[in-house]
This record gives structure tokens, C-alpha cells and sequence, in this order.
């Protein structure tokens, strides 16, 4: 019998989660919608006005960078670097011309560990991908690494 007495509560707690979800609008129709509607809007617009005052274009030309990856120098000609920590392996392809690609296997999810002879190697099970656009060169991988947004300013390279 404390089945039976459960069933029913479990049906009024899931209706009362139910009303929640669906937010106290509903619950008071006249009361709760004007408390919330300000509060999220005065919570909205400081948050809004906090990133826009600190990326705008006055105090530079382009938005903050992400962490450093690495330095123009670490990349060698024809090859890249995989930094592990950040899943992501940059290339330089030819002089001047820096990459960057996720460093996630799209065969089944390892990280790439090297970067050499011209490939982007994963250790797992042989895939390949070119340094100059990470599309597979040799291995089970079935679709090149995506590409990842870089900024290379002087000697530094950041996502982004």
C-alpha cells in the first residue's frame, strides 16, 4: 500500500516541478510577473554593459585576446606544435602563414601528439592530417580536424 500512497505524491511534486519550470508568471499571474521582468532585465543589463565597456573599440582595435598558444618562433616552417593543455595544434604551413586546428582526433577522439614530416600525427591508430589545411592524410580518420580562430600579433599566437 505505500506504493499506492506514493504514486500520488510523486504526481503532485512532479506537478509542482512542472509549475516551476514553467515560472511563477503562471502563479500569480498579476504579483509575480511585473517582480520578474525588472529583475531580470536590471540582472541583464549590467552584464550586457560590463563586457561591451571593456571590448569596445576605444580601448583597442580588436576584443581581448584569449590565452597565448604559443610564440611565432615555436612553430617551425612546414610543421606545428599540439598544445595539449588547450586541444588545439597550430601549423605554419609556409613562412608567415600560421594555422590552427582542434588537436581531437576525428576517428575516435584521441589527442594528436606530433606534428611531423608534414603531418599532424595521432598516436591512437595512424591517422594524418596535412599541416597546411589538417585534411586526412592517411589513417582511419574520416573528416579533416576543424579549424580553430587564431590571432597571431607580433610574436605571439592566441585563439581568438
Amino acid at each position: 500500500m505505500s506504493g499506492g500512497g506514493s504514486t500520488p505524491r510523486r504526481a503532485v511534486l512532479a506537478a509542482g516541478a512542472a509549475a516551476l519550470a514553467a515560472g511563477c508568471t503562471k502563479y500569480g499571474d498579476e504579483g509575480a510577473e511585473p517582480e520578474q521582468s525588472p529583475t531580470t532585465a536590471a540582472d541583464s543589463t549590467p552584464a550586457s554593459k560590463e563586457p561591451s565597456e571593456s571590448g569596445d573599440k576605444p580601448s583597442g582595435e580588436k576584443p581581448p585576446a584569449g590565452p597565448e598558444l604559443a610564440k611565432t618562433s615555436d612553430i617551425p616552417v612546414g610543421g606545428g606544435k599540439v598544445i595539449k593543455d588547450r586541444k588545439v595544434v597550430v601549423t605554419q604551413p609556409e613562412s608567415g602563414d600560421f594555422k590552427a586546428f582542434s588537436a581531437v582526433c576525428t576517428h575516435q577522439g584521441c589527442t594528436v601528439s606530433e606534428v611531423a614530416d608534414g603531418t599532424i600525427n595521432c598516436p591512437c591508430h595512424g591517422s594524418k592530417y596535412r599541416v597546411a589545411d589538417a585534411s586526412v592524410a592517411g589513417g582511419p580518420a574520416p573528416r579533416p580536424l576543424p579549424p580553430q580562430k587564431i590571432t597571431v600579433t607580433g610574436n605571439s599566437i592566441t585563439l581568438g
